[in-house]
């Protein structure tokens, strides 16, 4: 089982900016190949807004919802992940869940595991 706990949430005006930030850990030892951020709003489709990964090709993949106002980041050890959301919309408002992949894809749909996320609201 994976423990993913995200933090720094809150209600920000538009144009304004925050920073998530997720660490990840397990009971037993696994492979990270992939750590991302999901975003929920009731009666939308769930979106993938970034991801990062060891590629060398493509280390850094964003939604375009989001692209050139967000920066994904993770800390040398690997094992905690960043979210920096620049120039926030009212549309960029949902629970955003941070999220690994230990090579069989995401874990949180994979295993319906969503715990609590952290609340983004963006509003004047």
């Amino acid at each position: 089982q994976v423990q993913l706990v995200e933090s720094g949430g809150g209600l920000v005006q538009p144009g304004g900016s925050l920073r998530l930030s997720c660490a990840a850990s397990a009971r037993s030892a696994f492979t990270i190949y992939a750590m991302g951020w999901h975003r929920r709003v009731p009666g939308k489709q769930r979106e993938l807004v970034a991801r990062i990964s060891d590629s060398s090709i493509t280390p850094t993949h964003y939604a375009d919802s989001v692209r050139g106002r967000f920066i994904i980041s993770r800390d040398n050890a690997g094992n905690t992940v960043y979210l920096q959301m620049n120039s926030l919309k009212p549309e960029d408002t949902a629970l955003y869940y941070c999220d690994v992949d230990d090579g069989r894809g995401w874990y949180r749909p994979r295993n319906n595991d969503w715990g609590q996320g952290t609340q983004v609201t963006v509003s004047s």
